[in-house]
């Protein structure tokens, strides 16, 4: 994607923190007539979704188009090791220990500074997929679950573009290769990204204390360069970000002065 292409997503990011406190159906207007013309700029494709979660005013754009998400899709991800914890299947302190085959290229710090036969929890492996989006802790979290259990939660949640295809740089363990090819790692939509958030903020997701530790987890997220990098300092933001080839994604909650409220962009 060219650097234009990336300016303006975060420009989308900019605008919603700056009409974050609207509260009146002309204010919402307002925030749909600053934010379209950006959309229809955008060199690439775009899908957008911002919700205010205390007045519900919504503005969306293709937000139930599927697009790839890149890492973004590790938080549908941690939502299915959460389920599976909630549901006695696996155990949070479950240890893990990393062997050399484990180890894929891409971000992360488990493959570049830590030894073979390390032992982790898979809790935080789980902190590792999130705060670093590191490749290799995510292989570790998906062993654990198995694919399927991801794609399967997010069916019953009603997220049915919601879709893990494979482990990442492991097109070999793909359970649907023309899926692989067209969106790579996974694919969501902008909506169904905010309705987990929403769910999420409200401590819905899985049970009430698995949504405060998946918070903690998110708002923990290093990656500085989407939603938060514009925007005021101290603004309180818990998300998972996404980056490969052309695509560019970021999902996430924001506290603003009218109270939390849910974004997500989807950039290819």
């Amino acid at each position: 994607m060219k650097q234009k292409s990336n300016s303006r997503v975060l420009c989308f990011l900019v605008v919603i923190a700056c009409t974050a406190a609207a509260t009146t159906a002309s204010r919402a207007d307002e925030l749909a007539n600053r934010l379209q013309p950006l959309v229809d700029d955008f060199s690439g494709e775009v899908a957008v979704m911002v919700k205010n979660l205390e007045t519900d005013e919504t503005f969306a754009h293709r937000a139930d188009e599927s697009f790839p998400t890149a890492s973004l899709i590790k938080f549908p991800i941690m939502v299915a090791a959460y389920d599976a914890a909630e549901k006695k299947q696996v155990s949070l302190d479950d240890k893990i220990t990393l062997r050399s085959e484990d180890k894929v290229p891409g971000s992360g710090i488990l493959t570049s500074h830590f030894s073979d036969g390390v032992t982790m929890s898979l809790r935080d492996a789980i902190q590792l997929m999130i705060a670093h989006s590191d490749n290799t802790a995510t292989n570790l979290v998906i062993d654990a679950i198995g694919i399927e259990t991801t794609n399967e939660l997010m069916k019953s949640l009603g997220c049915v573009n919601t879709l893990l295809n494979s482990k990442v740089y492991r097109r070999d363990t793909s359970i649907d290769l023309e899926r692989s090819k067209k969106y790579g790692l996974g694919s969501t939509t902008a909506g169904e990204m905010v309705k987990l958030l929403e769910l999420l903020q409200s401590n819905k997701l899985v049970s009430e204390s698995a949504s405060k530790h998946m918070l903690a987890h998110m708002m923990a997220c290093e990656d500085d360069t989407k939603i938060t990098r514009l925007l005021p300092p101290g603004t309180e933001v818990a998300h998972k970000t996404g980056y490969v080839s052309s695509s560019r994604t970021d999902a996430g909650l924001i506290k603003s002065p009218a109270g939390p409220f849910a974004v997500c962009v989807l950039a290819d």
